[in-house]
């Protein structure tokens, strides 16, 4: 006879059966559109490990629900993003407690000169409008909304960390702006005076990645702080990203941080932070077109600046394409003024193989191949204390390890101050 312990064991067992394989139980791990063939796996993964699955599942799904506003309209980018038309004050800043209730603000005096470009024989093409891979399909975002690229969920379980999803690593021994094991650059920067914005042209590549958990970028830094735990940073640029995008190609992005990149700040719209005004630009999507070695050069012209009245920090693409601003009250030293502009590249190396990493910089050539092969920053500006764009003086060129990444500058009447910069990573120099 059985005992009275195998007679209520039986039934739970049935029970707990039934309800793994009921209809209830597996919607519970079906995915939201834009999950794929990630959210089928995710959900498989948690029939198999039930508590740990379980609550990853769920940290995605709220994560992609903090993230992905509603939307008015939705664009199919023909590389395989999605652009949200969200209206403009239910974009991720506006989760901010000081913007509940705030209007957007109209664009401030821009810096004189602001509008004036050297340019010349042997200069690259800068279009006055940059055009972006979803622009392809002919739509565009109505007047009063924001195109913002969607987050998947395939993108969060690329991600190393789920509580980091995008934010640069934590550094440790901060030195200028960013450099720490594992960071290597190639930059021009001034740090003499007291700034209160920048500009350049910057020549747009896509760089060979070695490791999918690396990047490459170039960007503009406008950097305050003592570059310890307190460093203030904006950032923008065009960056690739596997990662962090999924592929390979050259994408506009947009960064900041008030505390050398530990719990602040993000890239492009991942937290409450930059305020996007235009519904022409997805900040995070790519790039097009790309330039080409011993071909058409390519460039995109950006310029940082702060308002004089409010003391918010805008960002302008192009000829006068303005996309936003990062609200004063992001920053500590920010909020007054610039003590550092930094130009050029970036990468990642985490040493795969246990050598350096073959990830590109740039066109991944060197600077001394010059025009059409090297990749190049061109008429550099700075904004002084009146609002003057005004050249980057006494401009200090600087190469981690000048064997994988290099730098070599100039000036002259048709580009201004420039440099060319990059680099292959790995090679007999670099090993």
């Amino acid at each position: 006879m059985a005992s009275r312990g195998s007679f209520y064991f039986v039934p739970l067992l049935l029970l707990l059966i039934l309800l793994l394989a009921s209809p209830s139980t597996a919607a519970l791990y079906s995915s939201k559109p834009g999950s794929g063939d990630a959210g089928n796996a995710t959900a498989a993964a948690a029939r198999l490990k039930p508590g740990k699955e379980l609550l990853k599942y769920n940290r995605i799904r709220a994560l992609l629900r903090k993230l992905n506003k509603p939307s008015l309209k939705t664009i199919k980018s023909p590389d395989g993003d999605i652009i949200d038309c969200v209206l403009s004050h239910l974009q991720p800043a506006f989760d901010h407690p000081k913007l509940k209730g705030q209007k957007i603000l109209d664009p401030p005096e821009r810096p004189k000169n602001y509008n004036f470009t050297i340019t010349g024989s042997g200069s690259g093409s800068s279009d006055d409008v940059v055009v972006q891979a979803w622009h392809a399909t002919g739509e565009a975002c109505p007047e009063g909304t924001v195109p913002i690229r969607r987050t998947m969920e395939k993108d969060l379980l690329r991600a190393s960390s789920l509580r980091r999803y995008g934010r640069k690593p934590v550094r440790r021994g901060v030195r200028r702006d960013s450099t720490s094991s594992g960071h290597e650059h190639a930059v021009g920067y001034v740090n003499s005076e007291q700034y209160y914005g920048a500009k350049a042209s910057v020549n747009v590549w896509s760089p060979r990645i070695g490791d999918p958990s690396e990047f490459s970028l170039s960007q503009i830094w406008v950097i305050s702080g003592s570059f310890g735990n307190d460093l203030n940073t904006i950032e923008a640029g065009w960056q690739v990203s596997p990662e962090l995008y999924g592929d390979s190609n050259p994408r506009f992005f947009t960064y900041w941080t008030t505390d050398a990149y530990q719990e602040t700040g993000c890239y492009n719209h991942n937290c409450r932070g930059f305020v996007q005004t235009t519904n022409k630009i997805a900040i995070g999507a790519a790039i097009t077109p790309e330039s080409v070695y011993n071909g058409r050069q390519f460039d995109i012209t950006l310029m940082l600046w702060k308002d004089p009245k409010h003391g918010h920090w805008w960002l302008q693409l192009g000829s006068g394409l303005v996309v936003g601003y990062w609200p004063s009250y992001l920053f500590t030293h920010l909020a007054r003024h610039a003590n550092m502009v930094q130009f050029g590249g970036e990468v990642v190396n985490t040493r795969p193989s246990g050598s350096h990493t073959a990830t590109q910089m740039g066109s991944g050539h060197f600077p001394s191949e010059g025009f059409d092969r090297a990749a190049y920053f061109r008429n550099l500006q700075v904004v002084d204390w009146d609002n003057n764009l005004i050249p980057a003086a006494s401009l200090k060129l600087l190469a981690d390890h000048p064997g994988c990444y290099d730098i070599q500058g100039g000036s002259n009447s048709y580009w201004g101050s420039y440099f060319y910069y990059g680099g292959p990573g790995r090679n007999v120099k670099c090993p």
